[in-house]
Parts: structure tokens; C-alpha cells; sequence
């Protein structure tokens, strides 16, 4: 028996991919309406059906899977928002949804990704909307928060559930990227599942674990065995290139003070023939996801501008995933890596949680 995923707020799959390899599961259907993500859904997923609009799907004539992935959008828990938090009215509230078809379609798992704001933004609840029964807090801080939110909608709903913070950088990336990820089941519906769980464990493969984290005692002279049988020493610093988001498709940053990806590439600090302090991450991932692409492009005018190939590859999408889907523009390709999830950061997390919870 093979364990079905029902994705919301689908994107590139990046989290589905995982999944997919963490449950030893397959995508039945998907949900998206972003453009650039919706030619992907169709070109690399054929045939599984794409359901639209969350908030107009009728979750009661939608097929049952074992398990329901989302990434709610991030916008107003973001740091680099406005933190409107995960409240009424707001894009980040589309939780709500994705809640609705959990209630209704009863999967054993949920999976939930989110940025590191789900620890910090404020949220609301109907269950606890007043602050003042909430106990004692502090009245500078949210008396809920979105990952608070999520848990406790989750738990109503029947589910224990586990969460792991992991950046990308912990698996290799060039990049940091600190994501939160949940794993929750429902035990009654676990119970069911019983011997197909037991029999799709052993097929999901080898799993993915995330570096060590250095140490001022490791020295040099300490080395750390990657996935692909890579070694490092630990005592060596590095210097990770700034993160690929959805501003570098806008042509702005929203977060003060932040930079582009493009801004430190395109002013000649890296290329595609000196990394400069760049190096060591760029030749770290590349032992692990192969050669880097070159990182700019000629724009207009012969101008460089940041490759979309490049930006692919940081966030660990297989070659070609999003850039060679016929129809995909540039700035497509830019939205969905920013909003994107790097697989093997996805897979390391839903491996820890995993281990957590047998």
C-alpha cells in the first residue's frame, strides 16, 4: 500500500518531494494558483490534478490522502513583512484553509512549513482571542503566536504533534534559510495505517541528517562526514551567501537593511570563476547537489542580472526543475525559489521529527 499526499499551497513541491521520500508516499493532488508555480504543477506533475483556489474547494468531493502538506504563505509572519501576524484578513490567516481540509479529509499526518516569524508573530484564535485568558504575559509580546496557532488548532483537531526549526545551511546549503516544520499524526488514524507504515519506512531510503554544529573545542583537525561522503573541518568559518527570496523577482527588499541575493553577486564579489569568501559554501553544496551554474546572466542592455539558474540550484531543486518548465519567466522562476522549500532541509527535519516520535 502506497501512502497518499494531498499538497496546498503546492509552489515548485519542493516540501512534497520530501514527503513523498520521508512517508515513502505519492502526490495525488495539488493546490496552487501563482502562474509561474501552476506551469510547474502541470509540466512536472501531469496528470495529478490541481484544485485551485483553496478557499473555493468543496473538501467534501475531494479524493481522502494519508497525509496533507502546506506551507501556508508567509507574508505577514515574515521578518521581511509587514507582521500583521497570522490574524483576520490577512494572506497568512489562508491557515484557516488549509485547517478546513484537515478537519474534513482526516488525514493520519499533517505537515506544515513555515518561516522562522512563526515563532515570534502575533495570532488569533477562536478559541483564545482575549489576551486576558491567556494567563499572565507580557503585554509587549503576542499572547499568541503562529506557531502556538497552528499547534493548538492541530491538537483540537485530534493530533499530537512535533516541530523542528532547521536551516539550510545545516544540510550543506550556501545559504541559511532557517525554516520550521511540522509533523503531526493522529494516532487512531496511525494505528489504521499499521503494516503500510512499517513497509514504506523501509522503502523511503537512507535518511538525511543534518550537519554537526562546530564547536570552539572541534579545531581544525575535526572533520564531518556529509551524505555523499564529503569531509570539512569544522573549525573553518563560513560565509553563506544571502538567502534567494521573492524581492530578488520585485526588484526590492521589503526587511530594512536587507540584501538582495543579486546585490553581492552582481558587484563582482562572486563569479562564476572566483567565489571569493563565498568558496567554501559554494564548493560544500556542490559535493552534495553538483557543479553551480553561473551565477548571472545577461539582462538588458548586456547588463548581468542574477541567473534564475543560479538561485535554483542554492535552494537544492533539481536541475532544471523550474527554470526549463516551458513558459516560466524569470521573475516566475525568482517568486517560487523565494517562497520555495530546499528538499533536503525539508527531509532532514521530517527524518529528526520522525526519530522523535517512533
Amino acid at each position: 500500500m502506497t501512502l497518499t499526499i494531498g499538497s496546498l499551497f503546492s509552489g515548485a513541491l519542493g516540501l512534497d518531494r520530501a514527503a513523498e521520500r520521508a512517508f515513502g508516499a505519492e502526490t495525488v493532488w495539488v493546490s496552487d494558483i501563482d502562474k509561474g508555480a501552476c506551469k510547474v504543477l502541470a509540466y512536472r506533475a501531469p496528470g495529478v490534478p490541481n484544485l485551485g483556489d483553496i478557499t473555493t474547494v468543496d473538501w467534501r468531493k475531494v479524493q481522502p490522502v494519508d497525509v496533507i502538506t502546506g506551507g501556508s504563505p508567509c507574508q505577514d509572519i515574515s521578518t521581511a513583512g509587514r507582521l500583521a501576524g497570522m490574524t483576520e484578513g490577512t494572506r497568512s490567516n489562508l491557515w484557516v484553509e488549509m485547517r478546513e481540509a484537515i478537519r474534513i479529509l482526516q488525514p493520519a499526518y499533517v505537515v506544515w512549513e513555515n518561516v522562522r516569524g512563526a515563532y515570534s508573530a502575533r495570532a488569533t484564535s477562536a478559541m483564545e482571542s482575549d489576551p486576558r485568558l491567556l494567563g499572565d504575559h507580557n503585554p509587549s509580546k503576542p499572547a499568541l503566536r503562529a506557531l502556538g496557532r497552528v499547534l493548538g488548532d492541530l491538537a483540537a483537531l485530534g493530533f499530537d504533534a512535533e516541530w523542528h526549526g532547521l536551516r539550510a545551511s545545516d544540510v550543506g546549503a550556501p545559504h541559511a534559510r532557517l525554516r520550521v516544520f511540522v509533523v503531526a499524526s493522529h494516532p487512531e488514524r496511525v494505528n489504521h495505517l499499521g503494516r503500510a507504515l512499517d513497509t514504506n519506512a523501509r522503502r523511503a531510503g537512507t535518511p538525511i541528517d543534518p550537519l554537526p554544529t562546530p564547536t570552539a573545542s572541534d579545531g581544525e583537525r575535526v572533520s564531518t562526514t556529509y551524505g555523499n561522503g564529503m569531509g570539512m573541518p569544522l573549525g573553518i568559518a563560513v560565509k553563506l551567501l544571502p538567502t534567494p527570496s521573492v524581492a530578488d523577482a520585485l526588484g526590492g527588499h521589503e526587511r530594512r537593511g536587507g540584501k538582495r541575493a543579486d546585490e553581492l553577486l552582481l558587484k563582482g564579489i562572486a563569479t562564476h570563476q572566483a567565489w571569493g569568501p563565498y568558496a567554501t559554501a559554494i564548493a560544500q553544496w556542490e559535493a552534495i547537489h553538483g557543479p553551480a551554474p553561473a551565477p548571472t546572466k545577461p539582462g538588458r542592455n548586456g547588463r548581468p542580472k542574477l541567473s534564475p539558474a543560479f538561485a535554483e540550484w542554492m535552494m537544492g531543486a533539481p536541475s532544471g526543475w523550474i527554470t526549463d518548465t516551458p513558459g516560466v519567466t524569470d521573475n516566475e522562476a525568482f517568486k517560487m525559489v523565494g517562497n520555495g522549500v530546499v528538499e533536503r532541509q525539508a527531509l532532514a527535519a521530517l527524518h529528526i521529527i520522525q526519530k522523535r516520535t517512533r
